[in-house]
Protein backbone atom coordinates (compact mmCIF):
# COMPACT_ATOMS: atom_id res chain seq x y z
CA UNK A 1 0.00 0.00 0.00
CA UNK A 2 1.46 3.39 -0.68
CA UNK A 3 2.00 6.03 1.86
CA UNK A 4 -0.96 8.68 2.60
CA UNK A 5 -0.52 11.83 1.45
CA UNK A 6 -1.07 15.04 3.94
CA UNK A 7 -1.36 18.57 3.79
CA UNK A 8 -1.79 21.73 5.43
CA UNK A 9 -4.24 24.44 4.39
CA UNK A 10 -1.97 26.72 1.92
CA UNK A 11 -0.93 22.79 0.68
CA UNK A 12 3.08 24.16 1.30
CA UNK A 13 3.42 22.03 4.35
CA UNK A 14 3.17 18.14 2.77
CA UNK A 15 3.96 14.83 4.44
CA UNK A 16 3.73 10.82 3.89
CA UNK A 17 2.55 8.57 6.30
CA UNK A 18 2.93 4.65 5.20
CA UNK A 19 0.35 2.62 6.49
CA UNK A 20 -0.58 0.67 8.35
CA UNK A 21 -1.97 3.21 11.51
CA UNK A 22 -1.71 2.71 14.66
CA UNK A 23 -4.59 3.83 16.00
CA UNK A 24 -7.62 6.87 14.69
CA UNK A 25 -9.10 8.25 17.97
CA UNK A 26 -10.85 11.83 18.90
CA UNK A 27 -9.37 13.31 21.59
CA UNK A 28 -11.26 15.30 23.46
CA UNK A 29 -8.55 16.87 25.91
CA UNK A 30 -8.11 20.89 26.86
CA UNK A 31 -5.36 21.29 24.82
CA UNK A 32 -6.30 19.80 21.53
CA UNK A 33 -9.68 21.39 21.96
CA UNK A 34 -7.62 25.37 22.30
CA UNK A 35 -4.82 24.60 19.23
CA UNK A 36 -7.53 23.31 17.44
CA UNK A 37 -10.27 25.50 18.16
CA UNK A 38 -12.72 22.23 18.07
CA UNK A 39 -14.88 20.52 20.26
CA UNK A 40 -12.25 17.11 19.58
CA UNK A 41 -9.68 16.26 17.40
CA UNK A 42 -9.56 13.39 15.64
CA UNK A 43 -5.48 11.75 15.41
CA UNK A 44 -4.35 8.89 13.45
CA UNK A 45 -1.19 7.86 15.07
CA UNK A 46 1.73 6.80 12.74
CA UNK A 47 4.92 4.79 13.96
CA UNK A 48 7.60 7.91 13.34
CA UNK A 49 9.81 5.64 11.02
CA UNK A 50 7.20 5.80 8.84
CA UNK A 51 6.16 9.51 8.75
CA UNK A 52 8.60 11.97 6.71
CA UNK A 53 7.38 16.15 5.67
CA UNK A 54 8.19 15.82 1.88
CA UNK A 55 7.44 19.82 1.51
CA UNK A 56 7.51 22.61 2.83
CA UNK A 57 9.97 21.71 6.34
CA UNK A 58 10.74 25.52 6.02
CA UNK A 59 7.13 26.19 7.22
CA UNK A 60 6.68 23.71 9.92
CA UNK A 61 7.06 25.09 13.35
CA UNK A 62 6.57 23.37 16.49
CA UNK A 63 4.66 24.40 19.67
CA UNK A 64 5.83 22.85 22.93
CA UNK A 65 2.34 22.70 24.49
CA UNK A 66 3.77 20.90 28.09
CA UNK A 67 6.89 19.84 29.02
CA UNK A 68 6.43 15.91 27.02
CA UNK A 69 4.46 17.14 24.14
CA UNK A 70 4.79 19.46 20.69
CA UNK A 71 2.12 20.13 18.40
CA UNK A 72 3.53 20.88 14.58
CA UNK A 73 2.10 23.83 12.41
CA UNK A 74 2.44 25.35 9.12
CA UNK A 75 4.08 28.89 9.73
CA UNK A 76 1.72 30.03 6.34
CA UNK A 77 -1.22 29.07 7.04
CA UNK A 78 -1.22 28.46 10.88
CA UNK A 79 -2.74 24.55 10.31
CA UNK A 80 -1.83 22.29 13.05
CA UNK A 81 -1.00 18.87 11.84
CA UNK A 82 0.93 17.02 14.04
CA UNK A 83 1.29 16.05 17.26
CA UNK A 84 4.50 14.50 18.94
CA UNK A 85 5.32 13.71 23.15
CA UNK A 86 7.72 11.97 24.94
CA UNK A 87 4.50 9.25 26.36
CA UNK A 88 4.09 7.94 22.83
CA UNK A 89 7.80 7.70 22.12
CA UNK A 90 8.14 6.52 18.36
CA UNK A 91 5.00 7.79 17.02
CA UNK A 92 3.75 11.08 15.24
CA UNK A 93 0.13 11.51 15.45
CA UNK A 94 -1.74 13.19 12.41
CA UNK A 95 -5.06 15.17 12.00
CA UNK A 96 -6.80 13.25 9.98
CA UNK A 97 -8.71 15.49 8.78
CA UNK A 98 -5.31 17.03 6.89
CA UNK A 99 -4.74 13.07 5.40
CA UNK A 100 -6.17 13.28 1.49
CA UNK A 101 -7.31 10.00 1.26
CA UNK A 102 -8.96 7.13 3.25
CA UNK A 103 -7.18 4.94 5.39
CA UNK A 104 -6.78 1.55 6.63
CA UNK A 105 -9.12 1.75 9.98
CA UNK A 106 -12.35 3.73 10.94
CA UNK A 107 -11.91 6.03 14.12
CA UNK A 108 -11.92 3.47 16.93
CA UNK A 109 -12.60 5.51 19.99
CA UNK A 110 -12.96 8.67 22.45
CA UNK A 111 -10.15 9.78 24.69
CA UNK A 112 -9.75 11.83 27.41
CA UNK A 113 -13.63 12.02 27.31
CA UNK A 114 -14.26 12.99 30.55
CA UNK A 115 -13.17 16.54 29.33
CA UNK A 116 -15.44 17.09 26.38
CA UNK A 117 -17.29 20.10 25.75
CA UNK A 118 -21.08 20.10 27.38
CA UNK A 119 -21.92 21.88 23.51
CA UNK A 120 -21.36 19.38 21.47
CA UNK A 121 -23.23 15.84 21.71
CA UNK A 122 -21.59 12.94 20.26
CA UNK A 123 -23.64 10.55 18.58
CA UNK A 124 -21.70 7.30 17.76
CA UNK A 125 -21.02 4.28 19.80
CA UNK A 126 -17.37 4.11 20.07
CA UNK A 127 -16.39 3.52 23.39
CA UNK A 128 -15.32 6.68 25.77
CA UNK A 129 -12.00 6.74 27.62
CA UNK A 130 -11.53 9.33 30.54
CA UNK A 131 -8.30 10.99 31.68
CA UNK A 132 -8.33 8.48 35.20
CA UNK A 133 -5.86 5.56 35.31
CA UNK A 134 -8.60 3.12 34.43
CA UNK A 135 -9.20 5.31 31.46
CA UNK A 136 -5.71 5.39 29.88
CA UNK A 137 -5.25 1.91 30.03
CA UNK A 138 -7.83 0.58 28.77
CA UNK A 139 -7.04 3.27 25.62
CA UNK A 140 -3.36 1.86 25.50
CA UNK A 141 -4.71 -1.10 25.03
CA UNK A 142 -6.28 -0.76 22.39
CA UNK A 143 -3.62 1.17 20.36
CA UNK A 144 -1.67 -1.88 21.36
CA UNK A 145 -3.94 -4.27 20.03
CA UNK A 146 -4.37 -2.80 16.90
Amino acid sequence: MDAYQGRCLCGRLRYEAGPPTLFFAHCHCHWCREAHGAAFVSWVGIASERFRVVAGEDFLKWYQSTEQSRRGFCSACGTTLFFSSTLCFGEMHVTRSSLRSSIDREPQLHCFYDQHVSWAVVGDSLPRYDTNAEGLAKYRTVKARD
